[in-house]
């Protein structure tokens, strides 16, 4: 009990110190800049909102922690920013050069991915975990339309929207960034490979589109419904399904159809718990909503996720090159929403971040460390779009400057940088709902779902 305490503890002081390294090296940049730039600097906060501490250093700067860990500023007055955000300054203190304020703004994004490249560089000496989850397909129902196409289990995937896959989690993505509802997908069976189009669709789980596959795996109990079926028969959460009414099991889909299928009727089902494998009978209840039979359980495609351990890990240049393709990957599935399906609702916000943050701690403090890579890399480049209240909109209206040596007005730059920021923290809101509703299970399942991390032969250079 002590220990779990101390274990969970340890995964929120993690989660908070990564973050909040994250959000301090950014504004430490245009900190750091605005000094060497000799301009006024009158705080320095971490998060927004009412001060949770704050303290005065010897040269007149307020350094403060805030309530809301969505970002953090530096309370700069000649950058002429918001005064709802910010506060009010001494309007006796003139405006910086549209120069200085340049440098101050890309100070904050280049210290991000100065930070990435540190840490992408620790990855690349300690090592990186990497999913061992081979794109294998499981069960094919026989009715389906895949199954009438030929697709068997055993089956291994080797491209998907002419991307090829390495694993089971590249198959999810691939599918949900493709632009089209029906995908090309190349499908090996020993040395023979079959092309095929396949129908992908939404699953109410993911809100995401996905094809009618599942990977060769025996599903497991992630949490069970108060007087559920499963429960009162007997079932506990970390049981591995291995039959049930006599079929073996290996898909999750596969099993959520024979549940379906067995309502009201009574099933034999086998389970290994531990080193046992032990039989229940369950009785599938109608439900009443849908109609179909359900046990009252939450199920992941595996209890355990196997990892193998890359040393030296990817390079630097590797490990920002591939953020940066996946961002771009993003961009284009969001600016073709109605082709791809993913929409802002399928982004994360703070809540989702802290959620992964979180869970990698809890795996690896190495996925914890190659998600921070990510993480700095966005922050970067989101905070280089130009708009008001990001550092991209301060560099845009200091180049209007120096172009038509005009200043921007301060009561327009007041307006826009406080209706943007509003903009930002209710779409920060609106994404971090669906975090909760709809990733929050997932986040749930995610930490009880125990890691094993396979050493691997260290790599070496090819001659």
């Amino acid at each position: 009990m002590i220990g779990d305490l101390f274990h969970k503890a340890y995964i929120v002081f993690a989660v908070l110190f990564f973050f909040g390294a994250s959000v301090f090296v950014h504004e430490y940049g245009h900190f750091w800049m605005a000094r060497l730039r000799k301009m006024v600097v009158l705080g320095f906060s971490i998060g927004f909102g009412p001060k949770i501490v704050g303290w005065m250093d010897r040269h007149g700067v307020e350094w403060a922690v805030r309530w809301i860990p969505a970002g953090g500023f530096v309370k700069l007055p000649q950058m002429l920013t918001s005064e709802a955000i910010e506060g009010s300054a001494d309007p006796a203190i003139a405006p910086a050069s549209p120069v200085s304020r340049i440098w101050v703004a890309l100070a904050g994004p280049a210290m991000n991915l100065l930070f990435a490249l540190a840490i992408a560089s620790v990855i690349w000496w300690v090592g990186l975990p990497v999913p061992v989850n081979p794109p294998i397909i499981g069960y094919v129902e026989p009715d389906s339309a895949e199954a009438r196409m030929g697709i068997r289990e055993g089956d291994r995937i080797v491209r998907v929207d002419g991307k090829t896959v390495k694993r089971w989690q590249d198959v999810q993505r691939f599918t949900v960034l493709a632009r089209s509802q029906t995908i090309p997908v190349e499908i090996a069976r020993g040395e023979s490979v079959s092309n095929y189009v396949l129908t992908a669709t939404v699953n109410p789980t993911f809100g995401l589109k996905l094809l009618n596959l599942d990977p060769k795996d025996h599903p497991v109990i992630m949490d069970l419904s108060s007087g559920g079926a499963a429960q009162e028969a007997g079932l506990a959460v970390n049981d591995q399904f291995v039959s049930f009414g006599g079929v073996p099991v290996v898909g999750q889909a596969q099993l959520v159809d024979l549940i379906r299928a067995r309502k009201d009727q009574p099933a034999r089902v086998e389970v290994q718990r531990g080193p046992q494998r032990l039989a229940f009978t369950v009785t599938p209840r109608i439900d009443p909503a849908t109609g179909v039979g359900r046990i009252g359980v939450t199920i992941s495609p595996s209890r355990v996720l196997t990892y193998q351990l890359q040393r030296p890990g990817p390079t630097p240049w590797e490990q920002i090159s591939g953020v940066v393709i996946q961002m771009g990957e993003l961009v284009g599935a969001l600016a073709h929403s109605k082709e791809t399906g993913v929409s802002a609702k399928d982004m994360s916000g703070p809540v989702g971040i802290f959620g992964k943050l979180a869970a990698d701690v809890n795996a690896d403090i190495r996925l914890a460390l190659s998600f921070l890579v990510m993480l700095n890399i966005n922050l970067a480049i989101i905070n280089l779009l130009p708009i008001p209240v990001l550092d991209g909109g301060h560099i845009t209206m200091a180049l209007y400057e120096l172009i038509t040596r005009r200043r921007v007005a301060p009561r327009f730059q007041e307006i826009a940088t406080s209706a943007f920021a509003v903009v930002l923290l209710s779409f920060m809101a609106y994404v971090s709902f669906f975090d909760v509703v709809k990733r929050g299970p997932l986040f749930k399942a995610m930490f009880r779902q125990e890691t094993v991390i396979e050493n691997s032969v260290p790599q070496t250079p090819a001659p």
